[in-house]
């Protein structure tokens, strides 16, 4: 063989295997700088509340800061583009939500695929839901309500944060298994909807469990039922709606997500300080202060359950003929 031909080829095998070798030198020194945690909704929301949980806690497992970035827009996708975008280096991360798998069934055109455009980090929080109604509502439970809407269809209706949230297509789920029919009123948040349930101007509402308890232990309003079966602390005597509903169990999921492509060593990294994290009594109760239950998963079983989760949704958006109004 040539002289010069084997030279060549022994360069191109060294430089194919730096290359090969670099992320992978990269990811043993991750991470190297303060790591970005986006998130796609306003500060002071439950979803930002439990980024700054995590934001407080990681960096000293990881050695780094986590600074939180609120990119609020379009149910979340803003900040879901912006990261899947970003360099799969570990250092731009999201926390994503469940709604943001609903989002991407009511608008299949969106430029962010949940399930393709990020490597599943871990599962972070559930945040429980809760369905609270006026004190004159004649339904104190589940099977009160499912009953009452059945009997009289179409008289009353629910309000909830907007179309396309998992508060919205969990009622309506309810709906599909009870075959109630109810109207849905979109609001723009419990901040809005607590009060309007306490005076009749809407009769039931789906709040995050946190806007809803205090008002309902303060007897200002009916707290009807769970949507999730876990119990959380401070609610262990309100019903969950599987008690009308057997197998029902929705709740908004938060999960950290880095881009597609990100290195498995600093997946792996990532994960082992979020289970860390969420491991901690200390975190526990933080969590439950500000809404959430801890609920880690590990990537590959995360994957798994966003996978179930958008098929779960996408049959139900295409069941009730739900349209992003």
């Amino acid at each position: 063989m040539n002289r010069n031909l084997c030279t060549f080829s022994r360069r191109a095998v060294l430089a194919a295997a730096v290359a090969l070798a670099a992320p992978f030198a990269g990811a043993q020194a991750f991470p190297d700088k303060p790591i970005r945690l986006l998130v796609g909704y306003n500060a002071g929301g439950g979803v930002d509340a439990m980024a700054r949980l995590l934001s407080a806690r990681l960096p000293a497992v990881l050695g780094q800061q986590v600074v939180v970035e609120n990119r609020s827009g379009a149910s979340g996708m803003i900040a879901a583009e912006l990261v899947a975008n970003s360099p799969p280096d570990g250092h731009t991360l999201l926390l994503g939500e469940s709604g943001m798998l609903i989002t991407s069934v009511l608008q299949p055109r969106a430029n962010v695929d949940p399930l393709k455009s990020f490597a599943p980090v871990a599962g972070a929080f559930v945040t429980p839901l809760l369905v609270v109604a006026n004190n004159n509502l004649p339904a104190s439970n589940p099977k009160e309500l499912i009953a009452l809407l059945k009997a009289k269809p179409g008289t009353y209706s629910y309000a909830t944060s907007g179309v396309g949230t998992v508060h919205h297509l969990g009622f309506e789920m309810l709906k599909s298994r009870s075959q109630a029919f109810i109207v849905h009123i979109p609001y723009r948040g419990a901040s809005q909807i607590v009060p309007d349930v306490m005076s009749g101007q809407v009769p039931i509402g789906v709040v995050s469990a946190a806007a809803g308890l205090a008002q309902a232990n303060a007897g200002k309003l009916k707290a009807i039922g769970m949507m999730s079966t876990g119990k959380l602390p401070g609610a262990e005597n309100v019903p969950a709606l599987a008690d009308a509903l057997p197998g029902f169990d929705v709740a908004p999921r938060l999960m950290v997500l880095a881009p597609a492509g990100t290195p498995a060593p600093v997946i792996e990294k990532l994960d082992e300080a979020m289970r860390k994290v969420l491991a901690s009594p200390e975190m526990a109760q933080a969590a439950t202060k500000a809404g959430g239950i801890p609920a880690y998963l590990p990537p590959a079983q995360l994957g798994r359950a966003l996978a179930q989760e958008t098929a779960e949704w996408s049959r139900l958006v295409k069941s009730q003929k739900i349209a992003n109004e």
